[in-house]
């Protein structure tokens, strides 16, 4: 890349440092998976069953997507800076009220609470989209999510040690100490990035539908939604596989289970290197390729009966590598559509994201049966990625044909 703006580590009069747009997303992450292990535990706590304990996950996710709806309009209007710091204290007090909950009620509430740290994932890319051009936006935000990739794959490790060694309330701790830290960093290092909209709230949320009315935001968004929805199927339906299907021991099936996130960081390792050269369209159009690729052969290999946990899980890895072209090149794609409303299209492509996953990974989970094996899982994946190199296909020929 060229011409970038220069960065100083915490000076806020500069553009943030790339780690500090990487620990705020990164934290939204962790937040989401690495207590995970200790649910046994927290219903043991409670004196609750694990079905009302693992709500805190839905619950968690359906409150994500529908924040990510309000903060970007928000942070269009009133700032990006003073949104994020916002949101960090709210996320603290939320933790604080987790550690302290009396009971399971109040501490479904509090979880919920905690969905306000999708302020980081949201902003930090509307961040870089304000200082940034398209391509140098892919560029970075792919190294964002390159570096935010890896918590997911070590977050749940470290909830299990922390419990083990302290209790349930020990992934809490770290969560709050964690999200202290980046509240520093973010105060230090983030100066205001947006130019200010001149426009009321109201205003500012009238301005969705200029962004629903666009074809090219849609094509970017259902080639996101459609893409990462295998990946989110695959969340919901490779548990059961692994364990029903194969006979997998939890221990082996975890090992497996990392495979997509291997692929993932490679595809997020070829944005951040490629963007400025191949640009946003080819790179998405590739993801989306590379995730119908990875679902087709492994449909093939069941068909013909030789599906096993090698070809299974060792093929999620192309869907994990075309989710990490997909989704930064797409992501930059929604940001340009309307440039000025960086932060409104990062909260309802995100929103789009996260809610359709969360029904394709519910839906995965029913359809899934002794009787019926993987398929509806692989078809259910086939499906949405043929989906999402449709939606992208069309961004593209409209370019091409229209030069919209």
């Amino acid at each position: 890349m060229s011409d970038l703006p220069r960065v100083r580590y915490l000076d806020r009069t500069t553009p943030p440092h790339i780690s500090t747009l990487i620990l705020l997303a990164g934290l939204s992450a962790m937040v989401m998976n690495i207590f995970l292990p200790s649910l046994p535990k927290m219903a043991e706590h409670f004196g609750t069953d694990y079905a009302v304990i693992q709500l805190s996950v839905p619950l968690y996710l359906f409150f994500s997507g529908i924040l990510q709806i309000f903060i970007g309009p928000i942070s269009d209007n009133l700032g990006r800076r003073r949104v994020m710091l916002w949101g960090l204290g709210l996320f603290l007090g939320a933790t604080v009220g987790c550690l302290l909950a009396p009971n399971i009620g109040i501490f479904l509430v509090f979880r919920m609470a905690q969905a306000v740290i999708a302020t980081g994932m949201v902003l930090s890319r509307a961040v870089i989209r304000d200082l940034y051009t398209q391509e140098q936006s892919a560029s970075m935000i792919g190294y964002v999510t390159m570096g935010m990739a890896l918590v997911p794959m070590i977050s749940p490790a470290v909830g299990g040690l922390l419990e083990q060694a302290f209790g349930w309330q020990a992934s809490f701790w770290a969560m709050l100490i964690l999200g202290g830290l980046v509240f520093w960093a973010a105060w230090a290092d983030l100066g205001e990035t947006a130019r200010a909209s001149g426009k009321s709230l109201a205003q500012q949320f009238g301005e969705y539908p200029e962004l629903l009315r666009s074809p090219r935001f849609w094509g970017y968004a259902l080639a996101t939604g459609f893409c990462s929805g295998a990946f989110f199927a695959y969340l919901g339906g490779a548990p059961f596989v692994g364990t029903v299907v194969f006979g997998m021991e939890p221990a082996v099936l975890g090992i497996y289970f990392g495979a997509p996130a291997i692929g993932y960081f490679v595809g997020n390792f070829i944005t951040a290197r490629t963007a400025t050269r191949y640009g946003v369209n080819t790179l998405v159009l590739w993801g989306c390729i590379s995730n119908a690729v990875g679902g087709t052969v492994s449909l093939l290999i069941f068909l013909v009966g030789y599906g096993s946990p090698l070809s299974f899980f060792g093929l999620m890895t192309l869907v994990g590598l075309g989710n990490g072209l997909c989704i930064p090149n797409a992501t930059a794609g929604m940001l340009s559509v309307r440039p000025h409303l960086a932060g409104t299209a990062s909260g309802l492509g995100g929103a789009i994201m996260i809610v359709g996953g969360a029904a394709l990974s519910a839906l995965a989970g029913a359809l899934l049966t002794p009787e019926t094996g993987a398929y509806p899982l692989l078809w259910l994946m086939l499906l949405t990625a043929i989906a999402s190199v449709g939606s992208i296909w069309l961004v593209i020929h409209r370019e091409k044909v229209l030069g919209l």
